[in-house]
């Protein structure tokens, strides 16, 4: 036992070891560490975002820690798709290895490309791969397979060794009318289960939605209710990844007869890439630039925007606060979030949607209408999946730990053994080998949190302060002293902000600090720190019992 972890033993010969280092427990971060003998294999890379108790994160980051001495033993890299939760971390992980090879599909790697040339990484390592493909990378088979999620090419992963095969789905869903006609392999599924898997690895995002997550086509109707009815300029947050998405309100714009503008950084980026590589079709003279938005009427253009989370930067979040430079809400618009709500955004997104009702408009969401519909199988969908593979061990995968223990049960109830579905948390160590599936050690997997420039040293205690000083703010108490003459020599003198603004508010404290001091230095107590407590607990005291609160107390001892 290291640190409060449970050291795995070494490796038995034979057997493949399985390491989450993020995506279990949280919806981000995703990232599995594969390996066997010498040799390691990774699936996926992401990022997780920031939530409120978090302030100044701008990303979190997988445990990457874990791989700085095996960095020279790893294979490949393995990309399911383009989502920032899956590859958003890839550039910090090349910053320790830069040749590690990367496997994707054409528009995840198109996607992550773009991310490497913000990161200034070049000459990375850049394989693509498609559905029926299969590469040998050192110990380890892999095969591709199709699956159906919420931004195009996405892929689920078999892994095979001398061990067993596993099969990592990746996010997925089982879409039987997608927009695209490209349908998740059902039939490879099943051709892997006659052959056995030995453990499956399984998206639990919607594990405790009942029956089958709805189609892509079935939101047609609905956003075409809105542009229907729709008076003046229509405004549509989306995830910058739902391309398909943005395909049906380019359609509708034609169909409208409006103009359709992208605004936000990520939205351009991602369109033009998927455009360019024919994932997307533009009718000609369809979209126009922002600089161009106030040279047509309302009622004829349509706003593709980022922000569908309310994240506080995000082009729709600027509108709501009457900030953009360009676009202004106006009474009568329509709003239409195309979105699922990520669990703990909730309260910023709200904030916007009640922004952007005060200044008149209209907001369309998932809670009022059918407008969006999500990227995940849900229960009904895992249990044909689990009965088509049948599989002898299961791991749930990508999901807080109320998702993995519904999609655990879920593979009970089609006849997995019990003692073969495997709960486990980012940085359990699990093994599989002669026919067991085994949890064997803990590694550290904590958060990496990236701060601006800085990565990783930004721990949780700095967070904690982080949170206290914008909620409860600080004070300060500054005294001088002369420890050979154990006299004061000036102060104390107490300072604030975020706190009480009243002048004359610390002047019993500063008192009684005066006192705490003299009385201190009387006993003969000459050490600085002893003097710092002594000042710290006489304010806390006080501002505990006077106002219940629990600002920061910052005490300085100035020894002359």
């Amino acid at each position: 036992m290291v640190n409060g972890l449970q050291q795995p033993p070494a490796l038995p010969k034979g057997t493949m070891r399985i390491v989450p280092l993020g995506g279990l427990g949280d919806i981000g971060r995703n990232m599995t560490v594969f390996q066997f003998g010498e040799r390691y294999l990774l699936v996926d890379c992401g990022v997780l975002f920031p939530e409120d108790d978090q302030p100044g994160v701008d990303l979190i980051l997988p445990g990457l820690d874990y791989l700085d001495d095996k960095l020279d033993r790893i294979v490949g890299l393995v990309l399911t798709h383009g989502h920032e939760d899956h590859i958003g971390a890839v550039p910090y992980l090349l910053r320790r290895r830069g040749d590690i090879p990367v496997y994707g599909s054409r528009l995840t790697l198109a996607l992550l490309a773009g991310k490497l040339k913000e990161h200034k990484l070049g000459d990375v390592r850049l394989h693509e791969v498609a559905e029926g493909d299969t590469v040998n990378l050192g110990a380890f088979g892999v095969e591709f397979f199709a699956v159906n999620h919420s931004i195009p090419d996405a892929l689920a992963v078999a892994i095979t060794t001398a061990a067993g095969t596993v099969l990592h789905t990746g996010d997925f869903k089982m879409d039987q009318l997608p927009l695209d006609h490209r349908i998740t392999d059902l039939r490879g599924f099943a051709r892997l289960g006659t052959a056995g898997v030995d453990l499956l690895m399984v998206d639990s995002t919607n594990a405790e939605v009942p029956g089958f997550t709805p189609s892509e086509t079935e939101v047609t109707s609905a956003l075409e209710r809105v542009f229907g009815r729709a008076k003046q300029k229509i405004v549509v947050a989306s995830f910058a990844s739902h391309i398909h998405r943005v395909q049906q309100i380019l359609d509708l714009a034609v169909e409208h007869r409006r103009k359709v503008c992208y605004v936000g950084r990520s939205m351009v980026r991602t369109m033009t890439v998927a455009r360019e590589l024919g994932y997307l079709r533009v009718p000609a003279n369809t979209l126009i630039d922002l600089d161009d938005l106030d040279t047509y009427p309302d009622d004829r253009v349509v706003i593709v925007s980022t922000g569908s989370q309310g994240e506080p930067l995000s082009a729709l979040a600027r509108m709501s606060n009457r900030e953009h430079p360009v676009v202004r809400i106006n009474p009568g618009d329509v709003v239409l979030l195309a979105s699922s709500l990520i669990p703990g955004n909730e309260n910023s997104v709200f904030r916007v949607v009640n922004g952007l009702t005060r200044l008149g408009a209209t907001v369309v969401h998932k809670g009022n209408a059918f407008v969006h519909v999500s990227g995940h199988a849900s229960a009904g969908e895992l249990l044909y999946l689990y009965n088509i593979v049948q599989p002898r061990g299961v791991m749930p995968i990508h999901g807080e730990a109320r998702h993995l223990v519904a999609n655990a049960d879920l593979a009970k109830a089609t006849g997995v053994d019990p003692a073969a579905v495997i709960v486990a948390e980012d940085g359990d160590v699990v093994d599989l080998g002669g026919g067991r599936l085994r949890k064997t050690g803990r590694v550290d997997a904590s958060y990496i949190f990236v701060d601006g420039s800085t990565v990783g040293d930004i721990s949780e205690s700095s967070l904690i302060d982080r949170k206290i000083l914008g909620e409860e703010g600080f004070i300060s108490i500054v005294a001088a002293v002369d420890l050979a003459a154990r006299t004061l020599v000036s102060g104390p003198d107490l300072h604030a902000r975020g706190f009480l603004e009243d002048p004359h508010l610390f002047d019993d404290i500063t008192t009684q600090v005066r006192y705490a001091l003299l009385d201190a230095l009387d006993e003969g107590q000459t050490d600085v720190q002893q003097l710092r407590q002594a000042m710290r607990r006489v304010v806390g005291q006080w501002v505990s019992k006077a106002f219940r609160a629990r600002p920061m107390i910052v005490p300085v001892v100035i020894a002359v």
